[in-house]
């Protein structure tokens, strides 16, 4: 087997395995380990994967903005948002971050709920304002544009004197090992402050996102009280029921 044919296989496991161990590869390929290595970093100086200390992980979906993001993978994220609305409950106070899954669920609320929404995102705080019986509460900072949130101290220090029933949690990626982790410092910081203050977490998650990590862990998978996804292989739907997360998925 030529070597791009090699790392094409390798790219294949990982898109359907979501993460693969060296020693294993080396057996499935009949190369040695020495070679199988030099195969990961290659592709880990690509930007094709992650590799990690005995193997590799799926990379998982690229970094873009905002708008871009709006336009990805809609009808799922819609079903998503449905299947998150069943743990809304009238005068609940929702704690809830940026990403459009979360900006699909903010619009499907009744406009009859009675609620409290906090929230960091603009995006999210404009989509309310035909809810009548919503209080929407606008946590400030310094506005992220590529995610459309307020990050940084003043953001963190806000919530200090707030609890939340539910927080729907933006996830960016997620491992069952790794953790929830995300591209931006201020933005995990934020996110842990978010979770520490709420009773329970939600997070809304497609499947391109799972098993993927990024540079900076929010915190561990298990703060999650509710995992909903759309797709997901049994081995891996007990990796994270097995950490006590209650998953819906379809």
């Amino acid at each position: 087997m030529l070597k791009q044919e090699r790392q094409q296989k390798i790219l294949e496991i990982l898109n359907e395995e979501q993460k693969a161990i060296a020693s294993d590869l080396s057996q499935r390929l009949s190369v040695s380990e020495d070679t199988i290595r030099r195969d990961l970093k290659e592709l880990d100086n690509m930007g094709l994967i992650r590799r990690v200390h005995s193997g590799a992980l799926r990379i998982g979906p690229p970094v873009v903005d905002f708008s871009t993001r709006q336009h990805v993978m809609n009808e799922i994220k819609m079903n998503l948002a449905k299947k998150a609305l069943e743990f809304v409950k009238e005068n609940m106070v929702l704690l809830i971050d940026g990403g459009t899954t979360n900006l699909h669920f903010v619009n499907q609320l009744p406009l009859t709920l009675k609620a409290t929404v906090i929230t960091n995102s603009p995006p999210i705080a404009m989509a309310l304002t035909n809810h009548n019986d919503i209080e929407v509460i606008m946590i400030g900072g310094t506005l992220f544009k590529e995610s459309m949130v307020n990050l940084g101290i003043d953001t963190v220090e806000s919530l200090n004197n707030m609890r939340a029933d539910l927080y729907v949690m933006g996830i960016h990626k997620i491992d069952p090992s790794i953790g929830i982790s995300i591209p931006s410092l201020a933005e995990a910081a934020v996110k842990r402050k978010m979770a520490s203050v709420s009773n329970e977490i939600l997070g809304m998650v497609t499947s391109d996102k799972l098993n993927t990590f990024s540079n900076h862990i929010v915190s561990p998978s298990n703060v999650l009280t509710y995992l909903i996804t759309d797709n997901i292989q049994p081995d891996i739907l007990r990796l994270y029921e097995s950490q006590q997360i209650t998953v819906i998925t379809e």
